[in-house]
């Protein structure tokens, strides 16, 4: 750690696996960007018997920089931009460095980190969670199938309140919407499901998918 311009600077380094690795290979997924989507939903382990799987979630939005490094990739969190990003970078190390800063005289408070993701006021566990929807689609794809949809929703029943942030996608096909707002919705009654940034024809989609009974 280090004092540097009125900032604390955290660095870390494992020569393990590798992070991004590891996620992809234990929970099977197609691509690294699929692991940047789960971390973004927090509540992601793959050691479910020693840890909740809430400690990058909370760190990374407790800092006013996070980032990892890991292979040829960078997940970082910035508190100035809404978004999680992975980013390929221009070398491939093998090992994982978690680097982290944040200002001396900052006034952001861990409780009302906490209180944004908890499911209410008088909660203090982790229950709820905000998805950006275009995570779910890679570069020039469209949200069509359920496919997508069952990627975008996976793991969503471990939390009791959802958020699905539509910014930054212009169009959701029917089977996508269905698979969300009917087939999951009635799988998973427990799990509240709101939406944000969805714009009119979307709303249309989820409509048509929320007056469906069958």
């Amino acid at each position: 750690a280090s004092n540097i311009d009125g900032r604390i600077e955290i660095q870390i380094d494992d020569y393990g696996e590798g992070i991004f690795k590891r996620i992809s290979r234990l929970l099977q997924l197609e691509n690294a960007a699929e692991a940047l989507l789960e971390l973004s939903k927090g509540k992601l382990t793959t050691d479910p018997s020693h840890h909740s799987g809430e400690g990058i979630f909370f760190t990374s939005r407790i800092f006013d920089e996070f980032a990892i490094f890991s292979g040829d990739l960078a997940f970082t969190h910035l508190d100035t931009l809404p978004e999680d990003r992975l980013d390929h970078v221009g070398h491939d190390q093998k090992s994982t460095s978690v680097w982290m800063t944040i200002a001396v005289n900052s006034d952001r408070e861990i409780n009302d980190v906490f209180d944004q993701f908890s499911s209410g006021p008088d909660e203090y566990s982790f229950e709820k969670t905000i998805i950006p929807v275009k995570l779910a689609k890679s570069e020039g794809e469209k949200l069509v199938s359920r496919s997508q949809a069952k990627r975008l929703m996976r793991r969503v029943e471990k939390f009791r309140k959802v958020v699905l942030d539509f910014e930054g996608v212009g169009f959701i096909g029917q089977a996508f919407a269905d698979e969300i707002f009917r087939v999951y919705a009635q799988q998973h009654p427990e799990v509240s499901i709101s939406v944000e940034n969805l714009n009119e024809r979307g709303t249309k989609m989820m409509k048509r998918a929320l007056a469906r009974k069958d």
